[in-house]
């Protein structure tokens, strides 16, 4: 005849499925957003900067929000932006994919990109 009840230490149950719970929270990475903030006339050298820390981020599997702000007159030219964000979407094809496509808010375009 199979057993019907099973007595059991019910302190000791608990401790131990709060070991397994703290054991599964350890385990668990949060997903951070960094940001990256750009402007339009970005030059060469500060871009590559920006580049490797936005590398950076993503080998520790954290998204990357890009923000490109407009000022003043830089309103009026934002093909340079789009121009400027298609340029960071080329360069990180083969790290990160594209959460959201560059859109403009307010005085900037923002764009997520996410770790492959």
């Amino acid at each position: 005849m199979p057993p019907i009840c099973k007595l059991l230490d019910y302190g000791k149950y608990r401790f131990q499925e709060q070991k397994k719970q703290a054991e599964a929270r350890k385990k668990q990475k949060v997903v951070e957003v960094k940001e990256i903030k750009l402007r339009p006339m970005i030059d060469d050298h500060d871009y590559q900067v920006k580049m490797r820390s936005m590398e950076r981020f993503f080998e520790e599997g954290d998204k990357v929000k890009v923000t490109l702000r407009f000022r003043g007159r830089e309103m009026a030219h934002q093909e340079l932006g789009t121009r400027l964000l298609n340029r960071v979407k080329d360069d990180t094809t083969r790290m990160a994919k594209i959460e959201s496509e560059p859109r403009m808010e307010g005085r900037q375009m923002v764009m997520i990109l996410t770790p492959r």
